[in-house]
């Protein structure tokens, strides 16, 4: 049995997406940026995609902006914010995507100022630390919180971090790849000045993503080049990936609800049946319903002196899933976001996370599986 598990890293491509896309890498081949028809028939599924994210966030169209990943978007925002809207101090968290974390770290290296922010046990923002951190300096800053946690699933709350930013007059960046096209974000209810995707978490095709940029956060490109993306973003734009990207948040935002309700059914399913058959078993993240993200479930399993085995038995079992350990010595570099919450080293983290092609069979077979493999496991003293 073939069973994927590992959706928060890539998803399915949606065979109603991929029958949009065709086209578009066949007889419609036209460079957007051409004037004859061949590049205005190109030009044209470009716009249309960009009014579905636009109509998505509640947005303007001249507000989104495609590029080539998630990493690319966070980037330009975050550099940019630097360079052309005079910020001088960045906040941030210690369990954020490394695309985000790495480019905080090289406009550190510029002489930006950083914080971060504390967590709590399951990495929850402590709000109120992040208020005195607003509140302690008058410099131009940005927040740059990501919505979900990409490992563990802890959701942040974007409205109580947008009515602090607004209070004491920052910039407010979320990194929103593991919840566009499974939450509701509406930027004319929850102010947030950038928003960054990417399609391959909702079905759509890897190598592209997008950018949702604020009227009020005016920064200039990222890339120099050509006039595409009105100006913003140059380069030769992915027409067949947009308008898979198109298509797959529109089919995300019709079967969200339904999607919502069986996904959290398969979690909820997981976490009592991996109760029952294992114990001992602990989870990471925030599990609730309103704190945690439905689709990610991070598994801490008894201490065995075989942990390290346990995503290649569970491959060659043929399930895939992701790992993740926090740090248990100086030569073995783990997961920063367990190391960020302080997860128990003695524990082998393991990520499950679910689409809308999973089933219950599938996860009891997975469970049967960590079952025979956990008993066949020496158990540390």
């Amino acid at each position: 049995m073939k069973v994927y598990l590992d959706n928060a890293a890539t998803t399915a491509l949606d065979k109603q997406v991929l029958e949009e896309m065709l086209p578009y890498l066949t007889e419609h081949f036209g460079n957007p940026s051409s004037i004859h028809g061949f590049g205005r028939k190109a030009k044209s599924a470009v716009e249309k995609a960009r009014k579905v994210v636009a109509k998505y966030l509640n947005a303007s169209t001249s507000e989104i902006f495609f590029t080539g990943s998630g990493t690319e978007s966070s980037n330009t925002i975050i550099k940019c914010s630097v360079r052309d809207l005079g910020v001088q101090r960045i906040i941030s968290s210690r369990i954020e995507h490394h695309c985000v974390l790495h480019s905080v770290e090289a406009m550190e290296q510029q002489g930006v100022q950083v914080d971060y922010v504390v967590l709590d046990e399951v990495g929850r923002v402590d709000y109120n630390h992040l208020q005195q951190l607003l509140k302690s300096s008058p410099v131009k800053t940005l927040v740059s919180l990501m919505h979900s946690n990409n490992e563990i699933g802890t959701l942040l709350d974007l409205e109580r971090v947008s009515e602090l930013c607004k209070q004491y007059h920052a910039f407010f960046h979320s990194d929103t790849v593991q919840t566009i096209g499974y939450y509701p974000l509406d930027v004319q209810k929850v102010k947030l000045h950038f928003v960054s995707g990417s399609a391959h978490k909702f079905h759509g095709p890897k190598g592209v993503g997008f950018v949702y940029i604020s009227g009020d956060a005016p920064i200039k490109p990222f890339l120099e080049g050509g006039a595409q993306e009105r100006n913003m973003r140059a380069g030769t734009e992915n027409v067949a990936g947009i308008v898979g990207l198109g298509k797959a948040l529109e089919l995300a935002l019709e079967q969200m609800e339904e999607n919502r309700t069986y996904l959290s059914g398969l979690k909820t399913y997981m976490m009592e049946k991996l109760r029952e058959e294992l114990p001992d078993v602990k989870f990471n993240g925030d599990t609730s319903d309103t704190g945690g993200n439905y689709k990610v479930l991070s598994v801490s399993l008894p201490p065995n002196e075989k942990a390290e085995l346990t995503l290649f038995n569970l491959d060659m079992a043929g399930i895939a899933a992701s790992g993740g350990s926090a740090c248990s010595s100086g030569s073995e570099k783990g997961s920063h976001v367990l190391e960020g919450i302080k997860a128990d080293h003695s524990r082998k983290a393991v990520r499950f996370s679910f689409s809308k092609y999973n089933t219950k069979a599938e996860i009891d077979y997975t469970i049967g599986v960590l079952k025979q493999m956990l008993k066949r496991m020496v158990v540390t003293h």
